[in-house]
């Protein structure tokens, strides 16, 4: 998982996040410079709410993403502020996602995939060339032997292949069931006429099931209420299954069979607020692998004193490193008193 940060545009200036626009969706089979003239001329269009660009950061570490810079902070207000955004001269282009830099809290996600499970049904060379051209913005590692590969890219499109995924599965699953029905059967009766099923995996269909990133989940469970009390609310159980950075819950009734309509309303409650933190949190992370002990210990016990004062603020501590979620001014402020506390200045 990546953190969005100063870092990523190289810039030093202390305001310069507040002018910069993070633009996604950008079409992927063209040439990066034309993609970086086009946003230029489209972001200085003042019919698009734009003004004097000073930088754009184009291609950055997320496919089909691109940070530009204005001279001026009240411009990249306008330009967010603005709906709808497509490029000039492409037909039919989809329409791009303009945000602020700084409600971004992570600009791209890796997952690790274990295709294996498809062998029997499909060449998974086959499998891999389909979803690069279903979903051209995510970036794939060569296909291990064992089945296994690695996958990044932005959240929103991790989530698009999970269900792409589940898709293929159910379709596969249908296809082998029907292989397997005996030859020359073709008695009916008003019995067996049965709806089209769905395709959903069998194991969905006893619950519903979401698929949220990891950090926005734990501070969701951890530094809201509203996880917890919909789930009371709705009499709803939740079993949380964390793969790295991508978090898969599975929603069930608690009440058996009873009031179902439940389940749905969770899931999407909590992909709504999810959806609303992803926007609103930013992460920071204090690097400690390669770091001398005492300094390692010095910045968890910073960070340890710290979290008591900020309490919405989560701060996950993992052996190599240490993130820090919040709001904007939180984690900035949270970063700068740490760094105090271990006598460095922030850079």
């Amino acid at each position: 998982m990546r953190r969005t940060g100063a870092s990523v545009l190289n810039v030093k200036e202390s305001n310069a996040s507040e002018r910069t626009v993070v633009v996604a969706d950008l079409p992927v089979d063209l040439n990066d410079q034309l993609v970086t003239t086009l946003v230029k001329i489209h972001f200085e269009d003042t019919d698009n709410g734009g003004g004097v660009v000073e930088d754009v950061t184009y291609p950055t570490r997320t496919k089909g993403v691109a940070y530009v810079t204005f001279k001026e902070k009240t411009v990249a207000e306008n330009v967010v502020r603005k709906k709808k955004h497509s490029l000039a001269g492409m037909a039919g282009s989809a329409q791009l996602i303009v945000s602020h830099f700084s409600e971004k809290i992570f600009s791209s996600v890796k997952a690790v995939l274990d295709l294996s499970v498809f062998r029997s049904q499909i060449r998974l060379e086959s499998l891999v060339m389909d979803l690069k051209r279903e979903i051209p913005t995510l970036c794939f590692s060569p296909l291990e032997a064992n089945g296994r590969i690695s996958v990044q890219g932005t959240f929103l499109a991790i989530e698009k292949l999970k269900e792409s995924l589940l898709l293929k599965a159910s379709f596969l699953l249908e296809n082998s069931r029907n292989r397997q029905s005996p030859r020359g059967s073709t008695q009916r009766s008003s019995h067996s006429l049965k709806p089209a099923r769905s395709l959903t995996p069998e194991t969905t269909k006893r619950g519903e099931s979401l698929v949220l990133d990891t950090d926005t989940f734990l501070y969701l469970k951890k530094r809201t209420k509203f996880y917890e009390s919909t789930l009371r609310r709705f009499h709803v159980l939740c079993q949380e299954t964390v793969d790295g950075e991508i978090t898969t819950l599975c929603i069930k009734n608690a009440q058996g069979g009873s009031q179902s309509n439940n389940e749905k309303k969770v899931k999407e409650s909590i992909e709504k607020y999810s959806h609303i933190l992803h926007f609103e949190l930013r992460k920071e992370t204090f690097i400690l692998e390669g770091k001398e002990d005492r300094e390692k210990e010095n910045i968890k016990l910073a960070c340890e004193r710290l979290s008591l004062s900020y309490l919405q603020v989560l701060v996950n501590f993992y052996k190599t490193h240490i993130d820090v979620i919040g709001s904007p001014p939180d984690t900035y402020l949270f970063k700068k008193e740490v760094m105090e506390l271990i006598r460095q200045k922030v850079r």
